[in-house]
């Protein structure tokens, strides 16, 4: 799907993926720190994220080989290299130490890349052992938008599903469920009426 779509994505999403500044605004890693991005597709977060937290050590990992061919040449271009990592790997199975030379990370964030992976379940489950003592989870993705109008939910369901795109409903519960058996404390914020989400899963 994005072998053609890398080439617009940033352009054509910045009117919709709705947030995603709001999450890199809140990730205030300490210098020094590990930062993780699941699904970093052309790396347009994990340079903002560069730029803004210029003492902090980046990772992006994709399952698509021609999204992260674009991300290596943002970055290259962007004179990132030297503090962005990428590699080509499943979110839901993925060694951490292989991938990244880190087995845990101070923040992980996932921006509106859960909704686009069939078993997005098995990436929540797998976030507690990514977490570093004090890390965090963001992630910020499509909500229920539970109070937009009826018929702009529905027509946003099926543009979104051309794009084999799936809000996470149960997302919230899921996170939930997650903290408890892991001992972690979770939050979660609706963004413009439900359009979105932004959730927070915190390791003390």
């Amino acid at each position: 799907m994005y072998r053609h779509q890398r080439h617009v994505y940033d352009a054509s999403r910045k009117y919709y993926l709705l947030g995603r500044d709001r999450l890199i605004a809140r990730l205030q890693p300490a210098p020094g720190a590990t930062v993780l991005e699941i699904g970093c597709g052309t790396g347009r977060n994990l340079i903002a994220a560069a730029r803004r937290y210029p003492h902090a050590r980046l990772h992006g990992l994709d399952v698509s080989s021609a999204m992260l061919d674009t991300a290596g040449r943002r970055v290259a271009r962007a004179g990132l290299s030297s503090r962005i990592r990428l590699a080509e790997a499943d979110a839901t199975a993925f060694d951490p130490a292989v991938c990244c030379g880190a087995a845990r990370f101070d923040r992980v964030f996932i921006s509106y890349s859960l909704s686009m992976i069939p078993a997005w379940r098995d990436v929540v489950d797998g976030v507690p052992r990514l977490l570093a003592p004090g890390g965090a989870l963001h992630v910020v993705d499509f909500g229920d938008q539970a109070h937009l109008p009826r018929w702009l939910r529905q027509g946003l369901r099926r543009w979104l599903a051309l794009f084999d795109v799936a809000p996470c409903d149960d997302l919230p519960a899921l996170l939930r469920a997650v903290a408890a058996r892991s001992n972690l404390s979770v939050s979660v914020e609706p963004l413009y009426r439900g359009y979105a989400r932004y959730a927070v899963m915190h390791n003390p």
